[in-house]
């Protein structure tokens, strides 16, 4: 079976890299190490172990990009929410580029609003309020930028943010996941 990062590997010629293997709650018996996974990714989204989330990203950046971490700019696609957002990234993000040397996109990046969110739940879809994001376009122009969400299950709001930052006259490297979702 291909994962989400593999295809999308494939589909757009650009590094993708992930720490775990997230399975959905749809998945009742899993291991203690799935068990695991999904608490670490909840409290990461709920603001709680940035910190151990950043130690963790950062190494995977530094093992993959090495010394050209310092021509990278590292932004995470923005949560739903500017407070969301600001709990889950904006400390993690500070120390992701302190440990790495990356430059820190996180204030070139403002909500407005809420995002449109798609969640999934057996085979239903619900979709809820919408969001604007701002960027300092200038920001981006020119510069290589290292892609960073949560999870990853199809990729689409990968996808959609990249090209909105390609748009501006950057240059993605890439994408770089906490997890990927994956279904049996």
């Amino acid at each position: 079976m291909k994962v989400a990062t593999e295809e999308m590997r494939e589909q757009w010629g650009k590094w993708m890299g992930c720490l775990y293997d997230y399975l959905p709650t749809k998945y009742k018996e899993v291991s203690e190490r799935d068990w695991a996974i999904r608490y670490f990714v909840w409290n990461f989204k709920d603001g709680k172990q940035s910190l151990d989330a950043a130690r963790l990203v950062a190494w995977k950046i530094v093992e993959h990009f090495g010394e050209e971490c310092r021509n990278i700019v590292f932004s995470c696609i923005p949560a739903s929410t500017d407070s969301k957002n600001e709990m889950r990234y904006k400390e993690f993000s500070a120390e992701v580029c302190r440990l790495t040397g990356c430059c820190n996109a996180y204030s070139a990046i403002h909500i407005e609003g809420e995002r449109l969110a798609v969640h999934e739940w057996k085979q239903h879809k619900s979709v809820h309020t919408c969001q604007i994001i701002s960027f300092d376009t200038n920001f981006f122009k020119g510069k290589k930028v290292l892609v960073f969400d949560d999870i990853v299950t199809q990729g689409h709001s990968y996808a959609n943010f990249a090209c909105k930052l390609e748009s501006f006259g950057a240059s993605v490297v890439g994408g770089l996941f906490l997890a990927r979702t994956i279904n049996f």
